[in-house]
């Protein structure tokens, strides 16, 4: 930890290095957990997400340069536009440790430029620079010039899109082409902030405890999770498909569906290889390359090169609206990535447009003239680029699903699949019971990565230390909603100190991996507890941020489409017991009945001041 903070005010160009306390990083670490303090202390209920007085905040952790497997993520946090509230989203490629090398562990931005800029930090050089001539590239164009423009090709650049520069709600960030910070809209503040990208390139090596032990740790590492994760890295995220369609978990066209098998087969393994040909796609350090490179020929009008797409692009673009042709998800997802936009959002952004098309809600007159039904790859990839350049009908969808739904009227609202104004991820609450208190009580809205129990309940990978060394049952209600609590620490640990999730969930990282190199690393001598006390107590700071923000405990609920159960499959009749399992969640927490923190609590956890 270097114990500096990097402040860039682009209303009136300053820049400020910042020296922070120790006893900050010891309660926080860094990441997603100093992100949230900074956002508590310095963004208040009265700032909205496009106001120049709204923050950006990228953060690294004490992993970032060590090259320990998973260094390469950062993490950007803001308040969101979707949900007004505090939103965040975790990028990688090589960011990450660039950021960290330049000698700061977060990067502060506040203001807005007059006119399109973007930062260069390399080393102790801190440059507002020009950015006109870059404005309206798209993100892979824009990485490129931007390389070419500091005549340095090892700098990473973390680049909003067009989308982000319209600020259409569900703008994402591109990491050297490679990467996605997807959710929550950061794009789009990066834009209100006139803010096209910030490039980092850093020689600096971090402060490390035992650099022998962590070149140890390393090394050891490097292998045991090569070998763990050998499905990860041949197949991607795609191999997750059939199983999560198999119980039940993989949403489908607009959350309406039971099962899809003819469809889930032509998207999900082994045809996802036979028919893409990809290839792995490393970020720095990583022994899994989960991201897979892929190049379609023809048809034509599907032909595109570049990353292609994850599992949640596969469910959201392809089985939330039923196209069941790979390369057309593979088309609009390479739309996705060049214009900026979370694939997730909007892929649920047109499922709903299509549902309201289809009960009446809106018509031809509404939408441009296009006829808007499920199964249609080429309607799919018109949206995309309709939403992402905020053009025609999609210009309406890119206020995001919600928002949208308000505009429309007729009780369209009561459609959206959200918490707090995010859609829902590729994972279904109605199979996996540990996803109600999980996304009803997220601190960003609807989320699998605030907690990722349904991988457990999937039997995707185990946490022994933590009460779960093999797979739960499905549909007993008795330990869902402490798997949901421990593994929003868990996830909010591992996001403040800034690993890839993918190391532990998929690859074989366990936490007792990561409590010996955290030590190697800072030189302190924590159990597993006091590691976990980071995340519990960096989740209830931010639900104290939504609960200023007016996102608190009335907004703790699953939307109606929840409690339909389903015809036929894995699920068939079962229908999640919500209030109880939030009920159950909140004992287990030490809040109040009504879900909000107790005195007692937030004193147990440090936060005295917040109480």
């Amino acid at each position: 930890i270097w114990k500096r903070i990097l402040r860039v005010n682009l209303s009136d160009k300053s820049v400020k290095v910042e020296e922070t306390p120790e006893n900050l990083y010891k309660m926080f670490i860094g990441g997603d957990g100093l992100a949230g303090k900074i956002i508590y202390d310095e963004v208040n209920a009265n700032i909205k997400p496009f106001d120049p007085e709204n923050r950006v905040i990228f953060a690294v952790g004490p992993f970032q340069g060590t090259g320990i497997p998973g260094e390469a993520k950062f993490c950007i946090s803001s308040k969101s536009p979707l949900t007004n509230t505090y939103g965040n989203s975790m990028g990688g490629a090589n960011f990450g440790p660039s950021f960290k090398k330049t000698g700061f562990d977060a990067l502060i931005i506040q203001g807005r430029a007059s006119s399109p800029v973007y930062l260069w930090i390399h080393d102790d050089w801190v440059e507002i620079c020009d950015a006109s001539h870059i404005w309206g590239l798209d993100t892979y164009e824009t990485v490129n010039a931007i390389k070419k423009d500091l005549g340095e090709r090892r700098v990473s650049v973390a680049a909003i899109g067009p989308a982000g520069e319209r600020l259409v709600a569900m703008a994402c960030i591109a990491i050297d082409g490679h990467s996605f910070a997807g959710r929550c809209g950061m794009g789009a503040v990066m834009g209100s902030k006139n803010l096209k990208a910030v490039a980092a390139y850093g020689t600096k090596t971090p402060p490390l405890a035992d650099s022998e032990e962590v070149s140890r740790l390393s090394r050891d590492l490097m292998k045991k999770l090569s070998e763990l994760g050998r499905d990860l890295r041949e197949n991607g995220t795609p191999s997750g498909l059939l199983i999560y369609h198999k119980y039940g978990d993989m949403p489908i066209k607009y959350w309406l569906g039971d099962v899809w098998e003819e469809g889930a087969s032509k998207l999900g393994q082994p045809a996802y290889n036979e028919v893409l040909k990809p290839k792995p796609l490393p970020c720095l350090h990583c022994p899994v390359g989960c991201h897979r490179y892929v190049k379609v020929d023809e048809p034509e009008k599907y032909a595109c090169e570049g990353p292609g797409p994850e599992y949640e692009t596969l469910a959201m673009i392809g089985a939330v609206n039923l196209v069941d042709d790979v390369k057309a998800v593979a088309k609009a997802n390479d739309y996705c990535n060049r214009l900026g936009i979370d694939t997730i959002s909007t892929g649920a952004a047109i499922g709903f447009s299509i549902e309201c098309y289809e009960r009446g809600l809106i018509t031809k007159q509404d939408t441009g003239g296009l006829e808007l039904k499920w199964g249609d790859g080429d309607l799919v990839i018109e949206l995309v680029k309709q939403i992402g350049l905020r053009e025609g009908f999609g210009a309406l969808l890119a206020e995001g699903t919600l928002k949208a739904a308000r505009k429309i009227g007729k009780g369209a609202e009561r459609l959206v699949v959200h918490v707090r104004g995010l859609d829902f991820p590729a994972h279904d609450p109605r199979a996996c019971w540990s996803l109600v208190p999980n996304y009803a009580t997220s601190t960003r809205g609807a989320c699998h990565m605030k907690g990722v129990p349904e991988d457990i309940e999937c039997n995707v990978f185990t946490l022994p230390e933590l009460g779960y060394p093999k797979q739960t049952i499905f549909f007993d209600p008795s330990d869902k909603a402490d798997l949901a609590m421990k593994l929003q620490d868990f996830t909010t640990l591992v996001n403040s100190l800034v690993i890839c999730l993918f190391m532990p969930d998929g690859a074989g990282m366990t936490l007792t991996d990561i409590l010996n190199c955290f030590n190697a690393i800072t030189g302190l001598h924590w159990s597993i507890g006091q590691l976990m006390l980071v995340g519990e107590r960096g989740f209830n700071l931010q639900r104290l941020i939504n609960i200023r923000d007016g996102k608190g405990p009335e907004h703790d609920k699953m939307p109606e489409r929840m409690f339909e159960p389903a015809k036929q499959g894995f699920r068939k009749d079962k229908v999640p017991p919500a209030d109880t399992l939030i009920k159950d969640y909140y004992k287990l927490r030490g809040w109040d009945e009504r879900g909000y923190p107790t005195k007692r609590k937030l004193t147990k956890l440090g936060l005295e001041e917040q109480a």
